[in-house]
């Protein structure tokens, strides 16, 4: 049924946009909501960022996956184990680029026997990769339409990515791994028992939004045409403060709207693993707890510890009575 829901809302957010086409609200879709979309977008993300940044860590809770720093002719595992600032930057800037813990990840399997069996499983590692940068580079593509000339790299992008040159206009290449890569981490969700067992309809929504915001962006370079020198003058009016609405079709507004629906979405959702994985302490901390000794800041210097020997004084009898042995007769 989570699915069945989260098609539905996509579903129904198009439908709001056409039905709002048609009632001649296009300022209200082209400008207004986009405005508010934006500012809801960047509001949550620093909300949410600061909140974090602001959570307490008492301990070192780093995930470590090797040898940690130890006797000189012990080779350490650097990346997977840190122990240094440098390290932990090297670590994340590999977690953040390539994906590296993603591309670890392994599948259990029990046969016969019992017999415990690990496989890889680089697949999802794959899919995720092409996803995340095929995406980077559409949005780097729009760039285009939000500036009156049109920056070099973007240019640079373009080019590189219809170098095929298949039809008129080119086919990017990023429109179809893009949306293959989102189909792929669809059918994986719906086609394995354990990740269908687990997942509701955070996970759905988020996929079929996005999958909407691709099939109306190709629709508008493929199919339903739509006036693009209209739709830069409107974008480039959204930088400077002075939009001009124009005659664009629905598409476009159906189009715009799930993008807005999903920049409102993005700060409240698990979308924000974004932002958050640079505050996460299993990545960010330094395996260093046998070399520096770790006092929790947030500590209440008001408060005594009581002490394992003070506490055995208090109730020595009566752990005696109890039969719990004792250090101190």
């Amino acid at each position: 049924m989570s699915i069945l829901y989260s098609f539905i809302a996509v579903l129904g957010l198009a439908g709001i946009a056409w039905l709002g086409k048609l009632a001649g609200l296009e300022y209200l879709f082209g400008v207004v909501f986009p405005y508010m979309a934006f500012a809801i977008f960047l509001g949550g993300f620093v909300y949410r960022v600061t909140k974090w940044a602001k959570s307490p860590v008492p301990f070192r809770i780093p995930t470590t996956c090797g040898q940690e720093y130890s006797l000189p002719w012990i080779k350490q595992s650097k990346l997977d184990c840190p122990a240094t600032k440098w390290q932990v930057v090297g670590r994340m800037a590999l977690e953040v680029v390539t994906f590296r813990s993603l591309f670890r990840n392994k599948r259990a399997e029990i046969y016969e026997g019992p017999n415990l069996a690990y496989g890889s499983t680089k697949w999802l590692w794959l899919f995720g990769l092409m996803f995340h940068y095929s995406f980077l580079v559409i949005v780097l593509r729009h760039m285009r339409l939000f500036t009156i000339n049109v920056p070099g790299f973007v240019s640079a992008i373009e080019a590189g990515d219809g170098f095929l040159q298949v039809g008129v206009p080119p086919m990017y290449i990023t429109n179809l791994v893009f949306m293959g890569a989102l189909l792929f981490l669809f059918l994986r969700r719906v086609t394995m028992p354990q990740i269908r067992y687990f997942s509701l309809a955070a996970d759905y929504f988020p996929l079929f939004l996005i999958m909407g915001i691709g099939t109306t962006g190709i629709l508008m370079r493929y199919a339903l045409r739509v006036d693009v020198v209209t739709i830069k003058q409107l974008a480039s009016g959204w930088t400077t403060f002075s939009p001009v609405m124009g005659k664009i079709g629905t598409i476009f507004f159906i189009h715009l709207f799930l993008v807005c629906s999903l920049l409102v979405y993005f700060p409240f959702s698990k979308l924000m693993h974004m932002g958050g994985v640079f505050l996460s302490p299993t990545r960010n901390l330094a395996n260093n707890s046998r070399m520096v000794r770790h006092i929790n800041p947030w500590n209440d210097p008001s408060i005594k510890a009581h002490s394992y020997a003070a506490y055995e004084d208090e109730f020595r009898e009566f752990m005696k009575e109890g039969g719990i042995p004792v250090e101190k007769e």
